[in-house]
């Protein structure tokens, strides 16, 4: 197991999310205060989840051919110019400026899913859920950092709001870019039987495991995206909450995501693949049946912190059934195919938060994920049984 790429790919993670954190708090608030319109107030996020989805294909063969320790490092420079260009954007109070900053750190986002993926090849196979869960621990600090940049560095540049934290940012994704340069090269890990063929795009997609796991990790993204992305308007802009009282929420929110990671490698080896999604299919219905009941701070603190673990279970499940099906030679192919999948629901989920939040209010909004979350469920139970469930499964625990 390659510890010293374990260790430095979880404070990797934590540079990462904490910049997701405050681009994402932030986001809607400042565009809204961009934004001619206010229905548009959080277009820049969703056309940074655009530019995720548009980035994971090239950002996947990019590190096919020049390995993921450049890859990722080359993301990271474009992080630092996003931050820049992000502080340009508010000093000229320039909405398109603003957007093509955000997009640009999109790119970065797009290889910071990938540490999963490299986590993966760190170690041996029996090992791959462990890795995959733990490497997102990195976010837990991260819910911290992200909190204190966003809150604390609203004033810290003089008559440029939010500058503060995005040079902050800037400095950290520079230091992001030369861990990535000390680490070592991903080892993929041996396959067990005789090498096979590869076989055909169609041919792999056509799993029913693979389907799952895709529509697992597309589910809980998309969501957790929806719902997270309209709490800060919804709870600044429409209920009057202050800054701090929405940065507690998100913090929560946060913790919710990637606290789970601790345990969730370990409970997949326990109780299966299966069960650990079902349970995170569970907690995202019950966000809904929270947010419906009322807007005070505990609503929005329990409604989050249960995305959060839903989205957690659901992602870091979905990866782990998506690693059963495909062999090392057509893993680029499978997790490029995945992760446009995921992300391109993300951005179309961004989207829909502002639009519907505007236009149809909260209640609304918090019925969206329930049909989802019946289809996944009963997929989950269609393919529990299925043969390269039962074999990898159990020879990785």
């Amino acid at each position: 197991m390659q510890v010293r790429n374990l260790s430095l790919l979880v404070i990797c993670q934590l540079i990462s999310a904490s910049g997701s954190i405050v681009v994402v708090m932030l986001g809607g608030i400042i565009g809204s205060q961009l934004a001619t319109n206010k229905a548009f107030a959080t277009l820049p996020l969703t056309m940074m989840v655009i530019a995720v989805a548009a980035t994971t294909i090239p950002a996947t063969m990019l590190m096919k051919k020049i390995g993921r320790r450049k890859g990722c490092a080359l993301a990271s420079t474009s992080a630092v110019v996003a931050m820049l260009l992000g502080v340009v954007a508010l000093h000229q109070a320039s909405f398109v400026t603003y957007i093509i900053a955000v997009m640009m750190f999109g790119i970065n986002i797009a290889f910071t899913q990938q540490y999963r993926y490299f986590a993966a090849e760190s170690v041996a196979a029996k090992y791959v859920p462990r890795a995959i869960s733990l490497v997102l621990v990195g976010s837990i600090g991260a819910a911290f950092v992200g909190k204190e940049l966003a809150t604390r560095g609203e004033f810290w540049i003089e008559g440029v709001q939010y500058a503060g934290s995005l040079v902050v940012l800037a400095a950290m994704f520079v230091v992001q870019a030369m861990l990535f340069f000390a680490m070592e090269p991903a080892k993929t890990h041996d396959e067990k039987s005789k090498p096979k063929p590869e076989r055909s795009i169609r041919e792999i997609a056509y799993q029913p495991v693979f389907i799952v796991a895709v529509l697992g990790a597309t589910a809980g993204y998309g969501l957790m995206t929806l719902v997270m992305t309209a709490t800060p308007l919804s709870m600044h802009v429409d209920d009057g909450y202050s800054l701090e009282q929405v940065a507690g929420v998100i913090r929560a929110h946060v913790l919710g995501m990637y606290v789970p990671s601790l345990v969730a490698g370990f409970l997949i080896e326990k109780v299966g693949v299966v069960r650990l999604m079902f349970v995170g299919a569970i907690a995202l219905l019950a966000t809904s049946i929270i947010g419906l009941q009322g807007h005070t701070m505990l609503h929005y603190w329990w409604a989050l912190i249960l995305l959060g673990v839903g989205w957690n279970f659901l992602f870091v499940g979905g990866t782990t059934m998506l690693t059963y099906t495909y062999s090392t030679a057509e893993r680029f192919r499978a997790q490029a195919i995945n992760e446009f999948l995921v992300f391109g629901t993300s951005a179309t989920a961004s989207l829909a938060a502002g639009t519907v939040l505007y236009y149809f209010g909260w209640n609304s909004l918090m019925l969206i994920p329930i049909p989802f979350l019946i289809i996944i469920s009963l997929a989950l139970v269609l393919v529990r049984k299925n043969a390269l469930l039962l074999t990898k499964g159990r020879a990785r625990a």
